[in-house]
């Protein structure tokens, strides 16, 4: 059943997918010191499947997160398994304010693709916040300079699979519940990683085990967060919270890695934010036709 909206709701929800989403990036980048991504990613997906079992038993049981749209739980699920790979691999490669920068750029790619696939039109808007989300990224990556990193483009990539997998997410909320939405990641991420982890396993040391623990915990209920936030308010309402994001991770950035972000990537992420907040506005409402 659609929950009746709520602003102060939606606001709490994604209060606690920011704290939950904080916290990953740390672990992520500590996890990844001695853990391969397929491999922290299998362990993840296997812990949440048990830490989501009380919520399953308490709502019902299995029964209820029976679903008639599998095929889009599971394309959801396969592009966004595909680019938090991404994400946890450019951790390692580039500062994690830089990585979350990139990654604002999902709902410039989600209305590129709406466009091109879905037969949303373009609005003047829409074509300035793109072009402001473009040349953010260009400023960031600097490829006039001969060294960009290959972590700037994987971030890239995996902002790109984001906004495809926030589209979808939307388009199930509809119908699913928050549980089922994850349920279905769980599992069907845990499916799709099985045999790379198989091939390329190594047993986490005592330290890594607890790293991963808090990532499967902050995984698992980010997106749980997410998902009911997506309930209670429409995407317009609920994506500019989650602009806090960017300056929070620079700081935890600063604080715990020491790491400064350059001119660039402040101005990067400025106009990467602009276009983001202009691709919000809503379209002009349809002239009434003459005689009605």
């Amino acid at each position: 059943m659609q929950p009746i909206p709520s602003k102060p709701m939606a606001a709490l929800w994604m209060a606690g997918w920011l704290t939950l989403m904080l916290v990953m990036v740390v672990a992520g980048r500590e996890a990844t010191r001695e853990l391969n991504v397929f491999e922290l990613m299998e362990i993840r997906a296997v812990i949440g499947f048990f830490l989501l079992m009380p919520f399953v038993v308490r709502n019902g049981g299995f029964r209820t997160l029976k679903t008639s749209r599998l095929p889009q739980h599971i394309a959801r699920n396969l592009i966004h398994y595909g680019s938090q790979l991404g994400w946890f691999f450019a951790l390692t490669l580039i500062p994690i304010g830089q990585v979350v920068a990139i990654e604002f750029t999902m709902p410039i790619w989600t209305a590129i693709l709406a466009a091109s696939f879905l037969g949303e039109r373009i609005t003047s808007w829409k074509a300035i916040a793109i072009m402001l989300g473009i040349v953010g990224v260009v400023i960031i990556v600097r490829p006039a300079t001969g060294e960009v990193n290959p972590g700037q483009l994987i971030a890239l990539a995996a902002a790109v699979g984001f906004g495809v997998s926030m589209a979808l997410v939307k388009s199930l909320t509809r119908t699913e519940s928050a549980l089922a939405v994850i349920f279905w990641m769980i599992v069907v991420q845990a499916v799709a990683g099985f045999l790379p982890t198989l091939y390329s396993w190594a047993w986490p040391s005592t330290h890594a085990w607890g790293w991963v623990i808090v990532i499967a915990i902050c995984g698992t209920f980010s997106h749980y967060c997410l998902a009911s936030a997506m309930r209670y308010a429409d995407a317009t309402i609920v994506v500019p919270m989650d602009f806090l994001r960017v300056p929070l991770t620079a700081t935890v950035g600063w604080l715990v890695y020491a790491e400064r972000l350059d001119i660039f990537t402040v101005c990067g992420a400025a106009l990467i934010l602009t276009g983001n907040l202009l691709n919000l506005k809503p379209n002009a409402p349809v002239a009434a036709r003459a005689g009605t």
